[in-house]
């Protein structure tokens, strides 16, 4: 893997992994929400089961786990963990020095965010986390199943009838979890920058074409999907970009 901007450079370790993706103002980080995708070259974000692996790569998936250990919380829709086949978030002791230098638990908790509550409370996920897993729901939520939630994980009730994400990133702020990684799926992140919550895109760009459906004329999904933007098309500012074996990884910042 190699930096090609903002300063060339060859062959980078997982500590300049790391350090290009460093959150902002650490080692006492800004209160940051950062999306991470990955898409084709013509913008497919998954394969025609719905999944991201399929269009992923080595590298991708070393930036994947890089990212991860540098985060306080993965937020993550409940739909996307289900489809994707979400597990806990494992240690890696490369990270755990370093994340408990940083004040950092040994990994990341997971946020599922659901208004259904339609989870499966005895899977690993939920019963098995090595730090307890966060659902954030909707006061609509069947009071009966958030209770039964609230048992095996952290609960945030954010919103009447839909889930009020700016009120769930705020709570997540409070519980000390600034560092906010956000991994889908497109209609969370969609949300997220309707809400102008979202501080940094990371995109992956994978050398591969999707075309323009998939079978049975289903169209292709986008990494954003639901919410339009109150301001569109927004600009972004080009952090940095790396790149290996055709694979582009970029950041775009919101700043503007």
């Amino acid at each position: 893997m190699r930096m090609l901007l903002p300063v060339p450079v060859d062959h980078l370790s997982d500590v300049d992994v790391d350090l290009a993706y460093a959150w902002p103002g650490d080692p006492e980080p800004l209160p940051w929400l950062r999306a991470n995708m990955v898409a084709t070259v013509d913008g497919a974000a998954g394969s025609p089961d719905g999944r991201s692996a399929t269009i992923s790569s080595d590298a991708d998936r070393r930036v994947f786990g890089r990212l991860r250990g540098l985060a306080d919380v993965v937020l993550v829709g409940a739909g996307t963990a289900r489809t994707e086949g979400y597990r806990p978030a494992r240690v890696r002791p490369e990270h755990a020095e370093r994340r408990r230098a940083a004040g950092q638990t040994d990994v990341p908790a997971i946020a599922l965010v659901t208004r259904s509550l339609d989870l499966d409370l005895g899977s690993d996920l939920l019963a098995r986390s090595t730090v307890r897993t966060v659902v954030v729901t909707s006061a609509s939520s069947d009071p009966g199943r958030r209770a039964r939630v609230a048992e095996v994980a952290d609960l945030i009730v954010a919103g009447e009838d839909q889930v009020d994400l700016a009120l769930a990133v705020t709570a997540l702020r409070e519980r000390g979890l600034r560092r906010i990684h956000a991994e889908g799926g497109p209609r969370l992140l969609g949300d997220l920058a309707a809400a102008d919550l979202l501080d940094e895109l990371l995109l992956t760009v994978s050398p591969l074409l999707a075309g323009g459906a998939y079978g049975d004329d289903h169209a292709v999904p986008r990494i954003l999907a639901g919410a339009p933007l109150p301001r569109s098309p927004r600009p972004l500012r080009l952090h940095h970009l790396l790149e290996d074996d055709g694979s582009l990884f970029l950041s775009y910042r919101t700043d503007t």
